[in-house]
């Protein structure tokens, strides 16, 4: 049996979200997990929202309902500028 060929391998080069596509029955939560592995390991300097942007063309058409192109929407969703949170301001009565 040949095994199917990553063609994400740039975006994806662990293979973890293209295994995740071919996993059956796999959970939004167990799809999260895969996510946060796969973002853990990206290339720092590039930044993960191209590359899920990338992986987004790769999947979500040919898997519309998969709970990774979910999971990859809230990706995007979610990223942004950090907000600070605490510091001077906030100790200030």
């Amino acid at each position: 049996m040949v095994k199917p060929e990553n063609q994400a391998a740039e975006y994806d080069p662990r293979g973890l979200i293209f295994e995740s596509y071919r996993m059956e029955a796999v959970s939004v939560e167990e799809c999260r997990s895969i996510f946060f592995d796969w973002a853990m390991g990206a290339n720092e300097g590039a930044g993960t929202v191209p590359h899920i942007r990338e992986l987004l063309g790769f999947y979500s058409d040919e898997f519309p309902r998969h709970p990774m192109t979910k999971v990859l929407q809230e990706g995007l969703a979610t990223t942004g500028k950090p907000k600070r949170r605490g510091g001077w301001k906030a100790r200030r009565s």
